[in-house]
C-alpha cells in the first residue's frame, strides 16, 4: 500500500465514551512520532489526515467526510461479518465467551462493512469486572492501531465473508437481574454492568433495588 508521507493522524471518539481517557494517553504516545489531534465530532475535522482512528464513536459519518482522508479506521470486537452493531464485546461475554475476536477495518457508509486489515483476540479468564474488561479492550484496540501504523506497507487487507449477524444496542434495562436465577447463572451480567451509569438491579414486591459489584479486598 501507499506509504505514509506526512504522518498526520486524527483520533475521533465520543466525548462521553469510556475510551476517552485511554485515547488521550494514546494520543500522547503517538505524538512522539506523529502529528496527532483528538476530535469529538467528525464535522470539526477540517483538514485531511492520512489516518483517522474512529474509536467509540456513535455518530454516522457520511461518505463526504470519509473521502477527505486516506484511511478511516474502526476497531470492532467481533469476527465480522458476524456480530455487527452495538456492544459486541459485552454480548459475547453474555454468551460465555472468553476469547473475543477484535478487528481493525476501513470505515464505509455501511455499518461495520469495510475491508479488514488486522485481527486479534481479547483473552479473558471469566472473572474480570467492567473496568478490567475495558482495560483489556483498550489495550487490544491500541495494539491494533499501532500494528497498522508499524506494519502498514506489509498489510494484506481482506473482505469479510460469511453470514451477517447484528447485536442490538444495550441500555439500562439490560442490567436487570432475574430474582429466580442464581448469582452464578447471572455472573456474566454482573461482570459487564457499570455501577454508576447502568448498575445491576432487580425488582421485587413492586420495588426496584440496585446492586453494586466490585472486587472484595480482604482487610489486612
Amino acid at each position: 500500500m501507499k506509504p505514509f508521507t506526512n504522518k498526520n493522524i486524527a483520533i475521533l471518539t465520543t466525548e462521553s465514551s469510556w475510551i476517552v481517557p485511554y485515547c488521550k494517553d494514546f494520543k500522547n504516545e503517538l505524538s512522539e512520532q506523529y502529528s496527532v489531534e483528538l476530535f469529538f465530532n467528525h464535522k470539526e475535522i477540517d483538514t485531511s489526515y492520512e489516518v483517522v482512528f474512529i474509536l467509540g464513536y456513535t455518530k454516522i459519518i457520511t461518505k463526504e467526510y470519509l473521502n477527505k482522508h486516506q484511511h478511516n479506521l474502526v476497531v470492532h470486537e467481533s469476527d465480522l461479518p458476524e456480530g455487527k452493531g452495538w456492544a459486541p464485546l459485552f454480548w459475547q461475554i453474555l454468551e460465555h465467551k472468553n476469547q473475543i475476536p477484535i478487528v481493525l477495518f476501513e470505515a464505509t457508509e455501511k455499518v461495520d462493512d469495510g475491508i479488514i486489515y488486522l485481527k486479534d483476540y481479547i483473552e479473558l479468564d471469566g472473572s474480570e469486572l467492567n473496568h478490567e474488561i475495558r482495560l483489556k479492550q483498550a489495550k487490544a484496540t491500541f495494539k491494533l492501531c499501532l500494528s497498522f501504523l508499524e506494519s502498514y506497507e506489509e498489510l494484506k487487507p481482506y473482505k469479510p465473508i460469511g453470514k451477517e449477524s447484528y447485536y442490538s444496542k444495550r441500555g439500562p434495562e439490560n442490567s436487570k437481574l432475574d430474582i429466580h436465577k442464581t448469582i452464578e447463572e447471572q455472573f456474566n451480567l454482573l461482570r459487564i454492568v457499570e455501577n454508576n451509569e447502568y448498575p445491576a438491579f432487580f425488582e421485587i414486591m413492586g420495588k426496584k433495588y440496585k446492586i453494586k459489584i466490585e472486587p472484595y479486598e480482604t482487610p489486612e
